[in-house]
């Protein structure tokens, strides 16, 4: 199968390569400027002949507003097709055995397959949680002290153990990292980060008790209130966005379940905070 360019439209952050484009505008009715772009589908053929045709129209509206410089970075950037993962497993885990790169029969993926005893490995991406911890109209940040991101700020998190449930990890991570007893008030975002393989779940929650203090991994903790969060010196892109959604949901008076995913830009190197594009964000 051959892999061919259709035109698509993106807005809001939504790509839509298979929908009618009249009905996705009267049901969202979006307040923000419409862009063309070009997106790899493969293979094309699954895609219904009528939706394909529709799709094909190229939607060249010029718009005058004012975008900021991630917005219009994002909208001229072209939407690629996802690289095939790549198996690191290079010996079996059950007989020791070297590994090579095959796809078993009756899949689709490449995976780790055991060149002695045909084991087959699969990678699963893996859970971090957090919290977004509010007293005051502040928020608690902590200054890591280990790599990656050594000396920069990030809401207190990290991965999920086997055993214990998102939000109760999502409190261990805040104790262990600021010494805190919180209590979970809600979800608040999952944030998808396909290229590292990893799902990040934060949760909007509270002291138990008003105290906190820096942890063995955490240089100093403080609270922030949302025009002192310093955007310019945070550790990771996940935080980034978490804090960048529970601002505008303040500022809204209104607070949503957000959901996104986070892609590298093609040209970004991998210590640019801003080198990173939001796509399929969705808010309830």
């Amino acid at each position: 199968m051959e892999c061919k360019m259709i035109n698509v439209t993106v807005i809001r952050g939504w790509c839509i390569a298979a929908k009618p484009l009249k009905s996705f505008l009267l049901q969202h009715k979006p307040t923000r400027p419409i862009h063309s772009l070009t997106l790899s589908i493969y293979p094309l053929q699954k895609l219904n002949p009528l939706m394909e045709s529709r799709t094909r129209r190229s939607l060249n509206t010029s718009t005058h507003s004012s975008l900021s410089k991630s917005e219009a970075e994002t909208s001229s950037t072209a939407v690629q097709s996802s690289t095939p993962h790549k198996s690191k497993v290079k010996f079996c885990q059950s007989c020791g055995g070297p590994t090579k790169q095959s796809i078993p029969a009756g899949e689709e993926k490449m995976r780790a397959v055991c060149t002695l005893c045909g084991n087959v490995f699969y990678e699963n991406p893996k859970m971090v949680v957090g919290c977004l911890v509010e007293h005051n109209d502040k928020v608690l940040l902590c200054k890591r002290k280990i790599q990656p991101s050594y000396g920069l700020w990030t809401l207190p998190a990290g991965f999920l153990e086997v055993g214990e449930s998102a939000a109760g990890g999502a409190a261990r991570e805040t104790l262990e990292e600021a010494c805190a007893e919180v209590e979970v008030v809600s979800p608040f975002a999952q944030l998808d980060i396909p290229f590292i393989g990893q799902s990040y779940v934060i949760f909007r929650a509270q002291f138990k008790i008003p105290h906190f203090s820096p942890g063995p991994e955490s240089l100093e903790c403080a609270m922030f209130s949302l025009d002192e969060i310093p955007f310019d010196s945070l550790a990771f892109s996940s935080v980034y966005v978490t804090l960048k959604m529970y601002v505008e949901d303040v500022k809204a008076g209104k607070f949503c379940f957000h959901y996104c995913t986070i892609e590298r830009r093609p040209e970004a190197s991998p210590s640019d905070l801003q080198g990173f594009l939001v796509t399929q964000e969705m808010c309830s």
